[in-house]
């Protein structure tokens, strides 16, 4: 049967014991070994892997062994209580030794727990969840985390007591990073703030500064007009297989956002907390300065040449080295910040 992304939330934290198994499938890895985590713990608590009550193998380990997986469903585990056999990195190749297990479990076997990436809608293995009357299948998709789900992380990390503005915060990271990231935030601000209600300033302090951070330590260099560093970083990225047009795309970007705090209304400080996706802690703070010295003026300056280079790196008839170009580029915008 097919689980829907609305009730799965809710069947990881309490799942049915009585389940013959379930399916979950994602492109994203992290997403999928995250929800998978959460549905293990709940099914057999924090014990279960130290008394075997949980069985661990691959889709790798069935095209071999074909006959392992219903092994471990019928097992008779040393401890009581509820069992679960985990599969992971599951792919069609797989499909047929599960699918048996999936006909011939029986109330008293484990739970069958697999994990898969991307599966279409023709996959063998989606089919034989899907199809099946007592077990779910469920797709793990890119899409911000609800507003239940992050109130249940909070929870976990024994985060009680915070206030609206911190709410609104922690609702905009959960959309700029990853599911993981989110989490190890969530439990910093727990250790951060203590008894003492969550406030945005704990967030800031607590939040990832940034998933890219030698790309923002560049274009740093570039908006506070510091030219003479500019080389060996470019040296590192590029030694890192980062591309000129990246390059290109990354700087206009930022000082396109640069550009939108500085002309908003209520001055740059509430342009950079309108920005999205938003920018927490030091780099927030970093950028607010970079906007209100370049001013909005020097800034269509400077995006004016950005958006020129990004159209001669681009054009077939370009002849100067691409790298070489960038650099000679980001040195005169450097420059025009010190002006």
């Amino acid at each position: 049967m097919k689980l829907s992304a609305r009730d799965a939330a809710g069947y990881f934290a309490r799942p049915d014991p009585t389940r013959t198994g379930i399916l979950i499938f994602g492109a994203d890895a992290m997403r999928v070994a995250l929800k998978r985590q959460e549905l293990i713990a709940a099914l057999i608590g924090p014990q279960g892997e130290e008394e075997m009550r949980l069985s661990r193998m691959t889709g790798a380990d069935l095209r071999k062994e074909p006959a392992r997986v219903l092994d471990a469903l019928k097992a008779t585990g040393f401890f009581p209580g509820p069992r679960v056999t985990f599969v992971e990195e599951a792919t069609d190749a797989a499909a047929p030794a599960i699918t048996a297990a999936l006909e011939d479990w029986q109330d008293g076997d484990a739970q069958l727990v697999v994990t898969a990436g991307q599966l279409n809608a023709r996959s063998k293995l989606r089919k034989a969840f899907e199809d099946h009357r007592n077990a779910y299948a469920v797709g793990i998709y890119d899409d911000p985390p609800t507003r239940a789900e992050i109130e249940a992380t909070l929870r976990k990390a024994g985060v009680q007591n915070i206030n609206n503005d911190a709410m609104d915060a922690l609702n905009a990271l959960a959309r700029a990073v990853d599911p993981g990231d989110f989490a190890q935030t969530v439990e910093k601000v727990a250790l951060y703030a203590g008894t003492d209600p969550v406030t945005t300033e704990a967030i800031d302090a607590c939040a990832p500064a940034s998933t890219e951070a030698e790309m923002d330590d560049l274009l740093a260099i570039v908006a506070e007009g510091r030219a003479p560093e500019l080389g060996p970083m470019l040296r590192r990225l590029e030694a890192q297989g980062v591309t000129p047009v990246t390059l290109c795309i990354q700087a206009t970007r930022h000082f396109r956002a640069l550009h939108t705090a500085a002309a908003d209304p209520g001055g740059p400080g509430q342009g950079i907390a309108r920005l999205r996706p938003p920018v927490f802690g030091p780099r927030r703070d970093r950028m607010l300065r970079q906007a209100q010295n370049w001013g909005m003026h020097r800034l269509e300056g400077a995006l004016s040449e950005l958006i020129e280079t990004d159209l001669k790196l681009r054009s077939a008839a370009q002849t100067a080295p691409a790298m070489a170009l960038m650099e000679r580029t980001l040195i005169r915008v450097a420059m025009r910040g010190r002006q």
